[in-house]
């Protein structure tokens, strides 16, 4: 089955359905470990992004148990259907990397509208968010509060309202439960500091009013969260 036949906007529950009907089947038996991404990938003609954002949701329903280090190992048969949605809270379904894919697009062309039209204010805005940032990852606490004021004070300086309100139903993406499981494994106090330190370079390129700058700076921090989120299983730290 190719990718294209599927809906788009939630690929990833399709492939989920996919598998857990191997699963069903007999195909993946419980207590065995499955085929690594990229072969699943193959083997289901999708791309390796959308067999994670599934193998996530597929954890958190309790039908997969990731090891880090070891594999993705089949837990249960699961139940019949689809999980429940939150119809008044689309967002909050979407994939994480699909949504991440959207906002390298996005969010790369409103940092060069902000070097274009950023007040000192807004300036001002983005160095207090980095600055909390920087202070929560000393602290050893997960800075992504700030890190979302850092996005919104950028969306903020376009003067747009559909831009400020598109990039918040993409920040509030971040509170489901996917985004959240897959922060739990590739969100590191690592990955942090080259954010902060992606974000510094956002900063001054907006503040030197360079939107060529600006644009390549922000497309290379979501190029490179997209690479962490993606990165091998294996590398991903054990949790406690």
């Amino acid at each position: 089955m190719s990718e294209k036949l599927i809906e788009p906007q939630r690929l990833y529950r399709q492939i989920a359905k996919q598998i857990q009907a191997l699963i069903s089947s007999g195909e993946f038996k419980v207590g065995s470990r499955l085929p690594a991404e990229r072969d699943l990938a193959t083997q289901l003609s999708v791309s390796r992004p959308s067999v994670r954002e599934a193998l996530i949701a597929m954890e958190v329903e309790g039908v997969i148990e990731v090891r880090t280090g070891s594999g993705i190992y089949v837990k249960s048969l699961g139940k019949k259907g689809h999980a429940k949605s939150s119809p008044h809270n689309t967002q909050l379904e979407w994939g994480p990397l699909e949504v991440m894919r959207a906002r390298f697009l996005i969010e790369a062309e409103m940092a060069a509208l902000a070097a274009e039209n950023a007040s000192a204010q807004d300036i001002k805005a983005m160095k207090l968010a980095l600055k909390g940032m920087q202070k929560d990852a000393q602290a050893g606490q997960i800075p992504r509060d700030s890190d979302i004021a850092f996005h919104m004070a950028i969306a903020k300086a376009c003067a747009n309202s559909v831009m400020i309100d598109t990039l918040d139903q993409y920040l509030q993406a971040r509170t489901g439960s996917l985004f959240e499981r897959l922060g739990d494994y590739f969100e590191s106090p690592a990955a942090w500091a080259a954010a902060i330190s992606e974000h510094q370079a956002v900063i001054q390129a907006i503040e030197a009013q360079n939107p060529q700058h600006a644009r390549k700076a922000m497309q290379k921090h979501l190029r490179q969260a997209h690479q962490r989120f993606s990165a091998s299983w294996r590398s991903a730290p054990s949790r406690s």
